[in-house]
C-alpha cells in the first residue's frame, strides 16, 4: 500500500513534544521511518505518528484504527504499564515490545502535562543513571 499523503503529524504536536523531549538530557530527535522519534543514546522513548487510511498497518491494527490519527508511543514500566494498558482509550498495547504503551492524541485536546510526565517518564527508564539523576520529576505521591 502506498503511503498516503496525510501523514503528516500535524506540526504543532511534533513542536510540542519536540520542546519536551529535547529538554532532557542528551535527548535527541530524528525523522523515522515513519513519523517523528525522540531517542537517548540510541533508544527510542517517544515516537509520534499519524495514521491515515490505514498506513502504518502495524500502528493502525494496535491502534485499532485506520485514521485519520496522531499516535504517541513511549516506554513504561511496572504498575504505570498495567494501569496505561488497561486503561482503555486513548491508551493501548502495541504488539512488538512488552513495555510500549501506544497513545490516541486528539490534536484538539491534547494534555500536555500527562504527556511531558508519560515522556520524561520513559526517558527515565532507558537513560544512564548519570543523567536520569538530571531530570527533575515530581516525587511520587
Amino acid at each position: 500500500m502506498a503511503k498516503p499523503e496525510s501523514r503528516d503529524v500535524p506540526p504543532e504536536i511534533v513542536a510540542e513534544l519536540r520542546s519536551v523531549c529535547l529538554g532532557l538530557p542528551e535527548a535527541y530527535e530524528e525523522e523515522a521511518w515513519a513519523g517523528t522519534r525522540w531517542s537517548i543514546r540510541k533508544k527510542n522513548f517517544a515516537h509520534v505518528v499519524s495514521i491515515a487510511e490505514g498506513w502504518p498497518p502495524a500502528y493502525a491494527r494496535a491502534a485499532r484504527t485506520d485514521g485519520p490519527a496522531v499516535v504517541l508511543t513511549f516506554r513504561s514500566s511496572g504498575e504505570e504499564l498495567d494501569v496505561l494498558t488497561s486503561a482503555g482509550h486513548p491508551f493501548f498495547r502495541p504488539p512488538w515490545a512488552p513495555n510500549i504503551v501506544g497513545m490516541l492524541l486528539d490534536p484538539d485536546a491534547v494534555d500536555w502535562g500527562e504527556v511531558t510526565e508519560l515522556v520524561t517518564d520513559s526517558y527515565c527508564l532507558l537513560a544512564p543513571t548519570k543523567l536520569r539523576d538530571q531530570v527533575s520529576r515530581p516525587a511520587p505521591e
